[in-house]
């Protein structure tokens, strides 16, 4: 069990008092190790001074307090640092998934009405001029390190209001395209301090940061890192044997992930030398299963198991003491520092032991709803329960869990239709959306079903009209999908169907659908 203890991270927890996120870039010694991997090496002086140059070449590009700055790229240099440059130069940091095609992409940039979009020239170069909003400069990344490589001058740390706007992360809606997460630079940071905290992180961690950094919870691999004076070392890699090589040759003590990557890691050989390295490992995005944790207990005795459950709107919000694990592998825990999670009736009243009931997130770690869309805030950003002692809004997460006796949390199900595979989580309709848009195809319906690797696995079906045979649908269809979706929004299953059941409203029947279909 890791006892490693920070005594700068209690007094943080203690004072409570948020700062601007760019003030990580100082949370380490100077000499210390903030940044390792591929894209080389930074102290936490460099790391500080880098900044400060990256946000005053953002500074003289865009001039609008405020304004949003896209990045479509990698865990290269440029995305680790871009989020604490923005947050100096006043502006707003708009991570993109580097899995999205020009469709995704261009719907982020044009909702987000971002003013500049940096990203490798490979991506770059997939997009067509219908795909930028007007007034969208697009920068490549390797022109950008040269910029910053002669830029001199660097702008001291934000003096921000905390409450201020540093962050729109993109997540999927059940009902449509992507919606932007505003995050405050109270947000960023109070989430850092608060993981740094449970996870006991200290300087003398490295944190293996695997997870898509466009994530609320890969973004937080950097910042509760930094937090905590450690080193993060970015990895995008190809297969499950490059996680194991990263931990062996960057001595990797803190390893985050979602259940998809821990069954695939559990079927690798790992040296009992190189599993010994780590220290901790971290899983939210999904569930784990019984088995699952099982087999990563025995792999990995020493190491601490963090399972975690969140939603973007506010960051995190449950962890379970790894001391619990092999007692109560099932529970989601209890809330994270500056969280406060209520489980209630409809009524909004707080539920008995073992009733179920809504989990509702209140306290600094609440966004500040969706980014220019008042209706959508407004369904999910309610006034907390009577019962709150922070009062304000709150997350109403439309999730059902139970609370023990103890006081733990336990899942029970998912009120929308949204499917969570792989650890991202994936709108249905915009899937049916992409569908439809092919020759032929009159009616989609994509919907989750277990799956073993991916927690759930896509289902697309379909109604077409037109002489193609269903052979020659299939092939239509999956280059179609191929062509306008990421690989990880690809069905796993496509089956065509003469007719959709229907419910008394006139609608697809979703639910005799889900019930009926076996892969």
């Amino acid at each position: 069990m890791n006892q490693g203890y920070n005594k700068k991270l209690d007094m943080w927890l203690l004072d409570s008092q948020p700062r601007p996120i760019d003030h990580v870039c100082r949370a380490g010694t100077a000499e210390a190790l903030a940044l390792e991997g591929r894209s080389g090496t930074l102290t936490y002086a460099d790391l500080d001074a880098v900044v400060g140059r990256l946000a005053t070449w953002l500074g003289a590009q865009v001039h609008e307090p405020g304004g949003r700055v896209a990045i479509w790229m990698g865990k290269t240099r440029i995305a680790c640092l871009m989020p604490l440059a923005c947050a100096r130069a006043g502006l707003v940091h708009v991570p993109v998934n580097p899995l999205l095609k020009h469709a995704q992409v261009a719907h982020i940039l044009a909702d987000s009405s971002a003013a500049i979009l940096i990203g490798t020239g490979a991506r770059l170069d997939t997009l067509e001029p219908g795909n930028i909003p007007e007034g969208c400069a697009l920068v490549r990344e390797d022109a950008l390190e040269t910029a910053i490589a002669a830029t001199t001058d660097s702008l001291p740390p934000s003096a921000a209001d905390p409450d201020t706007l540093a962050a729109i992360l993109y997540t999927s809606g059940s009902t449509g395209r992507p919606k932007g997460v505003m995050l405050s630079h109270a947000n960023l940071w109070l989430g850092a301090v608060a993981v740094a905290h449970y996870l006991r992180l200290t300087p003398d961690d490295r944190t293996l940061c695997v997870l898509p950094l466009s994530f609320d919870y890969g973004q937080n691999q950097l910042f509760s890192t930094w937090a905590a004076g450690a080193c993060a070392v970015p990895l995008d890699y190809l297969t499950p044997r490059d996680v194991v090589k990263a931990v062996n040759k960057y001595d990797i003590t803190t390893l985050a992930g979602v259940p998809p990557l821990w069954v695939q890691l559990a079927e690798q050989q790992w040296p009992p030398e190189v599993a010994a390295k780590l220290q901790r490992l971290t899983n939210s995005g999904g569930a784990l299963t019984r088995p699952l944790v099982a087999q990563l207990r025995a792999l990995f005795p020493q190491a601490d198991l963090y399972p975690m459950y969140g939603l973007t709107e506010a960051f995190r919000s449950t962890y379970l003491d790894p001391a619990l694990v092999d007692t109560h592998p099932d529970s989601m825990g209890k809330a994270i520092p500056f969280a406060e999670i209520l489980v209630v009736r409809p009524d909004g009243s707080v539920t008995d032991d073992d009733e179920p009931g809504e989990l509702v997130h209140s306290g600094p770690l609440v966004a500040q709803g969706y980014w220019r869309d008042p209706e959508r805030t407004a369904e999910r950003f309610r006034s907390a329960p009577a019962a709150s002692a922070y009062g304000g809004i709150a997350a109403w997460s439309g999730d059902t869990v139970r609370r023990d006796a103890e006081g733990l949390l336990y899942f029970v199900s998912r009120e929308d239709a949204m499917i969570k595979s792989a650890g991202n989580r994936i709108s249905p309709t915009e899937i049916e959306e992409v569908a439809v848009a092919c020759p032929n195809i009159v009616e989609a319906v994509a919907m989750g079903v277990p799956d073993e690797r991916l927690g759930a696995a896509i289902c697309l079906l379909l109604r077409h009209r037109g002489t193609l045979d269903a052979g020659e649908a299939e092939h239509m269809i999956k280059t179609h999908l191929k062509a306008e979706l990421p690989n990880f929004m690809q069905p796993k299953y496509i089956r065509f169907v003469d007719q959709f059941p229907r419910n008394p409203n006139g609608k697809i029947d979703r639910v005799k659908l889900a019930r009926e279909f076996t892969p």
